[in-house]
């Protein structure tokens, strides 16, 4: 019982942490909507303008722009630590048990992408904005989940999860790839030095943090002056950390540092980050334009549709060939649902508005991110109270088993089942792991 009780408690505590990491991203994209169309938009904009730091290294940057670079550098370093253990120790450590989101996600990204390009294609600016419609806000999408879908079955959040986990992966690539035009090489050599250094200080055990700090502030530093986005040292020193614990270790450094730093980025990177992003003049003529100009639309279509249609008839085709099973009590109207929640693109989603756009353009890009977030969690939302609903009905309405459980059918599969037969979280054996 050991073996498999603290796992799903931990499981629970990432859901409340960025249920309330939702909520606080909620509050400051609304703050920041709210001075940016008051009296007060010319002081919002000089704060976020206001360069602050150092020429050397090109380290002078806009408070916004730290917030972008800086912060969320964070974010995405808890991003890569929950991703290292995904792979490693929960739901994508086998093909078959992860087949459904991986599959999923890659639907939800690849959907959006061609609707958008669809749309818009030949647009300038639409060689690298056909990517914003492509990413889910894990924190969002979450705290919708939990507010409106609380009677939904826990296997509706394991699926949301990993397939966040995954869409998350393939934003990180995608920024990584497509806003890197130039390379230093001499930086890039010192970013993978500094890497290498991490990787070798988690093999040999090391765990004091006055030799980790620095090194992760040299990578960012490289990777900033190397011309890659630096929020990609975040994610990379994140699946650098070591995830599994070494016999007689409490808890393995990748889980330690996520209840440590989980609640700064939760509660106040991705939050600043929304702060100074959403600040969108919503103006007559902007909201005109949001809705007649062809970038704009591409983005809302490819979001509200785009991820609909992806997640969820991609989920169908691979269900019905036999390829993966569907999460265990989860119903078509069920995954509808679910598939809606992934249209809520928010913070990824700026920021790559942020990199592919300029000016009004970019205005207009993020205007129509917020909308359709917007769009697609009050849709959701509706979807899920009522499926809660149906499910609450269901429970009431069957009989318990012998054992006093439900006795609603397992004959579905649970896709977070081990392949083995064993439960998530089952125990793993203590072997050196870098």
């Amino acid at each position: 019982m050991t073996s498999t009780a603290r796992p799903v408690s931990e499981f629970a505590r990432y859901l409340r942490t960025e249920t309330v990491g939702g909520m606080l991203l909620l509050g400051a994209a609304a703050v920041a909507l709210i001075l940016a169309n008051s009296p007060l938009m010319d002081l919002y904009q000089s704060v976020r303008d206001t360069e602050i730091g150092t020429d050397f290294l090109h380290l002078k940057l806009s408070v916004g722009d730290w917030a972008k670079d800086g912060l969320l550098a964070l974010f995405f370093f808890v991003v890569g630590l929950e991703l290292k253990r995904e792979l490693v120790i929960g739901e994508l450590r086998s093909i078959k048990a992860a087949a459904l989101p991986i599959i999923a996600a890659a639907g939800g990204m690849l959907f959006p992408a061609v609707i958008a390009l669809s749309i818009a294609g030949g647009e300038p600016g639409m060689d690298k904005a056909w990517a914003i419609p492509v990413a889910t806000d894990i924190a969002f999408a979450l705290g919708v989940l939990a507010l409106t879908g609380s009677g939904m079955p826990s296997s509706a959040r394991v699926f949301l999860l990993s397939l966040a986990v995954v869409d998350d992966l393939g934003a990180i690539l995608i920024i990584a790839i497509v806003f890197t035009a130039s390379f230093d090489f001499v930086a890039l050599a010192i970013a993978a030095a500094a890497m290498a250094l991490y990787a070798f200080l988690q093999y040999k055990r090391v765990r004091t943090a006055w030799l980790y700090v620095p090194i992760g502030i040299i990578t960012w530093i490289a990777v900033h002056e190397a011309g890659i986005h630096a929020t990609i040292a975040g994610v990379a020193l994140g699946m650098l950390t070591r995830v599994k614990p070494d016999k007689g270790e409490h808890e393995a450094p990748a889980l330690r540092l996520e209840h440590r730093l989980q609640p700064w980025s939760a509660g106040l990177a991705v939050p600043v980050f929304a702060f100074f992003a959403a600040g969108v003049p919503l103006t007559g003529e902007a909201l005109r334009d949001v809705f007649t100009q062809p970038i704009p639309h591409a983005i809302m279509f490819g979001l509200i549709g785009g991820k609909l249609l992806g997640i969820f008839a991609t989920s169908w085709v691979v269900v019905k060939l036999g390829i993966a099973a569907k999460p265990r009590n989860l119903g078509h109207l069920d995954m509808i649902a679910i598939s809606m929640l992934g249209a809520v693109g928010f913070t990824v989603s700026l920021l790559i508005a942020e990199l592919s756009l300029d000016g009004q353009q970019a205005e207009e890009a993020k205007a129509s991110v917020l909308i359709s977030s917007v769009i697609a969690a009050l849709i959701a939302s509706l979807l899920l109270i009522r499926r809660s609903k149906a499910h609450a009905h269901d429970d009431e309405n069957v009989p318990d088993g012998p054992n006093g459980e439900s006795g609603e059918s397992d004959t579905t599969t649970d896709s977070s089942a081990d392949p083995s037969g064993s439960a998530k979280g089952g125990h793993t054996p203590p072997d050196r792991e870098a």
